[in-house]
């Protein structure tokens, strides 16, 4: 089997970014509410494909942050991750996607998402996207 071979077949098992639902994420409530309190939740077996090769890419990924009157349901957390092992899609993008997906799920003061992957070819990347409430969300 020819290198072009493998790289078709890997091509057609790799899913487009809409394959990723943030509705599998559920939110629980956060009681009482306390702006001094930070989460953090490390997932360091995150995989996700390469959108060029369909390669697989390996990570971990970082979640912090200040929550208002929600929190992420872990269970569910898990099972959002899991649908990037299918996903061709770039570690910028990734970053902001889980973003974007908790943001809206949470309505936080703050949240940052820090997605650190293995060294290929020599070179590690480390993408961190991050979000803040305004001053007028905060209250």
């Amino acid at each position: 089997m020819s290198m072009d071979r493998i790289a078709e077949d890997l091509k057609k098992l790799r899913m487009p970014e809409s394959h990723v639902s943030p509705e599998v994420l559920e939110a629980l409530p956060f009681h009482p509410a306390d702006p001094q309190t930070r989460i953090e939740i490390s997932n360091p077996e995150f995989t996700s494909l390469c959108p060029k090769t369909g390669l697989p890419d390996y990570g971990t990924v970082v979640v912090r942050y200040t929550p208002r009157e929600s929190i992420v349901e872990l269970k569910s957390l898990k099972y959002y991750f899991l649908q990037y092992r299918q996903t061709g899609v770039f570690y910028e993008r990734l970053a902001r996607m889980i973003r974007d997906h908790l943001v809206a799920l949470l309505s936080p003061l703050e949240l940052e998402v820090e997605a650190r992957f293995t060294p290929r070819g020599g070179l590690s990347s480390t993408v961190a996207s991050r979000y803040v409430a305004d001053a007028s969300e905060s209250r």
